[in-house]
């Protein structure tokens, strides 16, 4: 074994000539489907509002909310829009026309490069569209094309719909971290996934494929499910699905 070889398998490959990232501004993502808008509570609270009024049960595994009334929603958006990180974003779907939910960048390391996605939200009628789907993949791409080499998906351990769509878009399992935090008074298990800046290339071209206008009916009705591109790229699928 040459010296370099040890270097790389007692001590870890070197990271050549890195750069750390910018941090995401809220700079306009525009896709086929969706458009994501940097959260302002003037332009964008009163909408979403709608579109999560008299579903509590989208807030379960949130650790606020939630809201009682449009009034409530607007102050806590314009509070946390003051904080930068997490960093939100209000989805459109340039279908209808309408706001449906909200995603944010957090947890943004930019000296490691690692970066999460998080505090997902989607009203009922952005829940399994083209929309939600290219919005999640909007964010994606931008993080590894400003040079992230980490996109992370975490949820509570038990919320089982989530941990699906962290496998659906091609997170790979990483495990689980127990009694991470408390959530509302309660225990949290938190599931880690996570996908790398070298498995980026093949699930893009998953995404591209599953959004490809060809893959859909005349009804929208998916062809072929997103899960069936990005399968052969994730490492580690997770024992509880």
């Amino acid at each position: 074994m040459t010296l370099d070889q040890k270097d790389v398998t007692t001590l870890g490959a070197v990271v050549p000539d890195w750069c750390a990232p910018p941090a995401p501004t809220g700079a306009p993502l525009t896709g086929r489907y969706a458009a994501l808008e940097a959260l302002d509570a003037d332009a964008h609270a009163a909408a979403l509002f709608k579109a999560f009024d008299r579903h509590d049960a989208l807030w379960d595994y949130m650790p606020y909310g939630p809201f009682a009334t449009a009034q409530a929603y607007h102050r806590w958006v314009d509070q946390t829009v003051r904080k930068g990180d997490p960093l939100f974003y209000a989805i459109r779907d340039l279908h209808s026309g309408l706001l449906g939910g909200v995603a944010s960048y957090l947890r943004i390391d930019r000296a490691n490069g690692t970066i999460e996605v998080g505090h997902i939200n989607f009203g009922p009628q952005l829940q399994r569209t083209r929309a939600a789907t290219e919005a999640i993949f909007l964010m994606m791409e931008w993080a590894f094309s400003a040079g992230y080499r980490r996109f992370e998906w975490k949820c509570n351990a038990l919320n089982l719909p989530s941990r699906r769509a962290a496998q659906r878009f091609g997170f790979s399992y990483e495990g689980v971290f127990r009694q991470a935090v408390i959530s509302k008074g309660r225990n949290r298990d938190t599931a880690w996934f996570a996908m790398i800046d070298a498995e980026w290339p093949a699930l893009r071209t998953a995404f591209e494929r599953w959004l490809a206008p060809q893959n859909f009916d005349a009804d929208g009705r998916q062809k072929q499910a997103l899960g069936t591109f990005t399968t052969p790229v994730r490492v580690a699928d997770d024992p509880a699905l």
